[in-house]
């Protein structure tokens, strides 16, 4: 019972294997279509050709000067008669041999008063145009009978001829020639088909041994391929596949890095947390339960922070980058900085903005969103109380720069490379902040296509972050 069903499933597989696209097939089927073209180009070289022998070609003028030459010497009508009865039959059986010319070359002779001498019978037939043209030595066309004539016109001192020759049609013309070129194609296409086949056959060979290098390594294994590929070809591929590797290797790694040091860092405000939630528990005091609670509150708005700066940096790692959007910068900074006036004014910091009314620019505003809002909290942690903030943005030509400045303690120029390396933290800063800051605004300028640089802060003291970012010309 289960045979049927087998088999049906065994043809289905078998035809999904031939139907599957191949290199070897396409490359066969690409010389197959190459010799359809060569078909048709010297199908239309010939016509071309053939074209401008109608035009040009003095056979027919020949033929009827050779057979006026031949008359020349008869005075005898019956004899002249004669002679151009024998010339068209002869004519029409070889043409009729030929199979290549269609129809009867037909013949009209007259002697030098006009009479006529030998008329074909099918002229009496046809309905030629009243006005034939009588022009001698020149090859003209007419229709009549529903073919076209090509008609010679010729006289000597003693006969006048006219020759109507049936002239073939272009499409008799292609298929007869269409059908004389074909078998020659076709016996020399086993002999291109087959070295074809068998050089691309060959040459996918070590493209094969690297896919199946490639499809035995481990799931884990991103290391570089070692193919060693001696084929120009294959290098580009090989080399490609390593750097991918390597990209993936350093990527996962970095990964890894990451969380371990995510981990490391939230440990520390878990057991803060932990910890006075057990003294809040259990102390009988209450000025203890009270401390307490303000350590776990501010152990948890640490927590938060932390956390939400690993989704931050997470997202900014992410490949998938939103579409740019047209947005005022300058307004929605004075936004921004609106929400930092509190925290500002607790510690008489003083908080400035330099920057136009308005300055609409087309950004990812998520990145550039990190960007500020890491920078600005950055300037008002470190700086001491009663310190002063400066942000200033600008716009120079097609570049957006945008710069936070303050005149707190700085950073030593020996630490300047290291900040933006994520949870590092200066000297004497062991305590304050997550140490993510700075590499969320370095992850997010590298994603923009800017750069961000270390300088001097206001009056000489403190620090400056610099942040260019290149904006697109329709901004």
């Amino acid at each position: 019972m289960t045979r049927p069903f087998s088999l049906s499933r065994h043809l289905q597989t078998t035809w999904a294997k031939l139907a599957e696209p191949t290199l070897v097939r396409r490359s066969v089927v690409s010389v197959l279509l190459a010799f359809v073209l060569v078909w048709a180009v010297l199908l239309a070289y010939i016509f071309v050709t053939y074209k401008h022998a109608i035009a040009n070609d003095p056979g027919l003028q020949k033929y009827g000067d050779a057979l006026l030459v031949s008359l020349q010497n008869i005075a005898d009508p019956g004899q002249a008669a004669a002679a151009i009865a024998s010339t068209e039959a002869w004519t029409y059986i070889r043409r009729r041999q030929g199979g290549v010319f269609p129809g009867k070359t037909l013949h009209a002779l007259s002697d030098a008063a006009g009479q006529p001498v030998y008329t074909s019978p099918e002229l009496k037939d046809l309905t030629l145009p009243s006005a034939q043209p009588t022009a001698v030595g020149v090859i003209i066309e007419t229709s009549a009978g529903g073919s076209v004539y090509r008609i010679y016109t010729g006289r000597n001192a003693r006969w006048a001829l006219q020759v109507f020759e049936p002239k073939r049609t272009d499409s008799a013309f292609l298929a007869y020639n269409g059908r004389f070129i074909l078998p020659y194609l076709l016996l020399a296409m086993p002999f291109v088909l087959l070295p074809v086949w068998l050089s691309v056959r060959n040459g996918l060979r070590p493209l094969q041994r690297l896919a199946r290098l490639i499809a035995q390594r481990g799931k884990d294994d991103l290391q570089p391929v070692g193919f060693n590929a001696r084929h120009r070809e294959l290098k580009p591929l090989e080399q490609s596949l390593d750097h991918l590797f390597t990209q993936l290797r350093q990527k996962v790694e970095r990964e890894r890095a990451f969380v371990q040091d995510a981990a490391h860092e939230i440990r520390t405000p878990l057991a803060v947390i932990t910890a006075q939630a057990h003294v809040m528990a259990r102390s009988p005091s209450e000025e203890e339960r009270t401390q307490a609670q303000a350590h776990l509150e501010q152990a948890i708005a640490r927590t938060s922070h932390l956390a939400q700066q690993l989704l931050d940096l997470a997202a900014l790692d992410d490949a998938q980058r939103p579409a740019p959007r047209d947005l005022d910068v300058a307004q929605w900074l004075r936004g921004a900085l609106a929400q930092a006036v509190p925290d500002a004014m607790s510690r008489h910091i003083e908080l400035s903005l330099d920057a136009p009314d308005t300055l609409p620019a087309r950004l990812d505003q998520p990145a550039f969103e990190s960007i500020a809002h890491n920078l600005i909290d950055n300037a008002l942690r470190y700086t001491p109380n009663g310190g002063n903030v400066e942000v200033a943005l600008r716009r120079e030509g097609v570049a957006l720069h945008l710069s936070v400045q303050d005149d707190g303690p700085g950073i030593p120029a020996t630490e300047q490379q290291q900040v933006f390396e994520r949870f590092y933290r200066g000297t004497g800063h062991a305590s304050n902040g997550s140490g993510l800051g700075l590499a969320i605004v370095r992850q997010a300028v590298l994603r923009m296509g800017g750069q961000v640089q270390i300088g001097a802060g206001l009056n000489g003291r403190g620090v400056g972050f610099f942040v260019s970012i290149p904006l697109p010309h329709s901004a």
